[in-house]
């Protein structure tokens, strides 16, 4: 496994550009890092991931697999949230 070395703005950078062309802000507040993804349309919160520990995020593998994560959860807040307009 390769370690990570990333910069808190490499990291963000990695993150917020994984998500376009959603908007995608990442805010990094000591070791924790909090992850929003907006809809530029509706400026709507989509997904709001806080918590996230920095040093977990030690190689690429973990890094991929974050942003993996984050996408199923958009994923699944986008098709709950059609299932609660249908209804």
């Amino acid at each position: 496994m390769i370690a990570c070395t990333l910069s808190n703005l490499e990291l963000r950078s990695i993150i917020e550009s994984a998500f376009l062309p959603k908007r995608c802000n990442c805010t990094v507040l000591d070791d924790t890092m909090t992850v929003e993804v907006i809809d530029p349309l509706t400026e709507r919160v989509e997904l709001l991931a806080s918590g996230i520990k920095l040093d977990k995020l030690d190689t690429s593998r973990a890094l991929c697999e974050l942003i993996s994560e984050l996408r199923a959860d958009l994923i699944n807040t986008q098709h709950l949230q059609r299932q609660a307009l249908a209804s």
